[in-house]
């Protein structure tokens, strides 16, 4: 038997197997893009014309509250004691912005 025509068998055999799934898998995978989708819009800011996610601000307001620990850590002399300040820092941002987002929005 040539090798194309072999091939050709055994991929006819794996399509024929799996041929009762295909239905629901493509359906599931043509559904995951419309997960996010909702009646109610999602909270934003509209700034010069342009309409910005709440969770941007959110995350900014994260992003400068862990810098403003980076400055206070470093001017308290506190930055030479403590391990993994990347990870310290970025947890306390990551607390203000989650914090900041279920008392804005929730």
């Amino acid at each position: 038997m040539e090798s194309s025509a072999r091939g050709r068998v055994l991929w006819d055999g794996m399509a024929r197997s799996f041929k009762p799934y295909a239905n629901a898998s493509s359906a599931v995978l043509l559904a995951c893009p419309l997960i996010g989708c909702a009646r109610s819009a999602a909270p934003s800011f509209e700034i010069a014309g342009a309409y910005f996610p709440a969770w941007m601000f959110c995350a900014l307001f994260g992003i400068i509250v862990a810098a403003g620990a980076r400055a206070v850590f470093v001017a308290g002399g506190l930055s030479s004691v403590l391990p993994y300040q990347l990870f310290v820092c970025s947890s306390i941002g990551l607390i203000f912005a989650l914090s900041l987002w279920l008392i804005q929005f929730s």
